[in-house]
């Protein structure tokens, strides 16, 4: 009898629960935390839905909605030209399907974070990471686990913003450009309501992820729910943005394939 081959192999392993789908979204709904910018620059939508018919004289069979959404709401994808440094790179329709798919390093600093809302990844916990978990994963995805999940339930707690901006943790200025520039890694993975730390408007460069990221053709994945379920190593990341033309990210599903023993 012929070895099974590697998608029939997959599909058993689903069926028989020894390959776990971990759902890395949060929902999407209009109490979804969005971020707000300074009152003088545009700001990206609440998601609402509007109903087209629910089973009534509209469309006596069938229930469905319109609805509006800023491409950076909820779970989503940042695409290069999201950001001027990226301006003439892909846009969110143009990034290759075989990159939507890739292997994922978690590095967990949810302690660090806890105890400090600003803390910064720096280059060491990356290295350190790598000195225990072997190198970060060729074309794959790190995801930096700060336990931030647990605040998104409500717009406050989640941007945890005072009089001098939010706070919420992220990568400093060097580790993003190290990410960027001298990782193997295409894009980067968050909790937060963004790619960058909530004081990174004040970094040098400012929102330094957004800018070496996207400025080297790299991509981001923010406002992640359940990364605490992955292991250091081993899982696969499946990020499904919505393929808008010329857009600079989309809502996305994103799941997480993880072997359990």
């Amino acid at each position: 009898m012929p070895e099974p081959s590697v998608l029939s192999a997959l599909v058993a392993a689903l069926r028989d629960g020894s390959v776990e789908v971990v759902d890395l979204t949060s929902p999407l709904s209009a109490s979804t935390p969005v971020i707000q910018l300074p009152p003088e620059f545009g700001q990206t939508a609440v998601f609402e839905l509007e109903e087209i018919s629910r089973y009534d004289d509209r469309g006596p069979a069938w229930y469905w909605n319109n609805f509006r959404s800023g491409e950076h709401t909820g779970t989503h994808f940042d695409a290069p030209n999201h950001w001027v440094t990226g301006k003439d790179l892909d846009d969110v329709a143009s990034v290759p399907a075989r990159r939507l798919i890739a292997p994922a390093a978690v590095l967990d600093l949810s302690a660090e974070a806890a105890r400090d809302p600003d803390f910064l990844v720096e280059v060491d916990h990356v290295k350190a990471w790598e000195a225990e978990h072997g190198p970060l994963p060729e074309g794959g995805w790190l995801l930096v686990r700060t336990g931030w999940d647990a605040r998104s339930h409500a717009q406050e707690p989640f941007l945890n913003a005072d009089e001098n901006g939010p706070h919420t943790p992220g990568l400093s200025s060097r580790c993003a450009r190290w990410v960027a520039q001298e990782s193997p890694v295409i894009g980067l993975g968050v909790e937060t309501v963004g790619t960058d730390a909530g004081a990174a408007h004040s970094f040098d460069p400012a929102f330094p992820c957004h800018s070496y990221l996207m400025g080297g053709g790299k991509y981001g994945l923010t406002q992640l729910r359940n990364v605490g379920a992955l292991p250091p190593t081993g899982s696969v990341v499946i990020a499904g943005p919505l393929p808008i033309v010329t857009g600079s990210g989309a809502p996305a599903r994103v799941l997480a394939l993880v072997e359990r023993s």
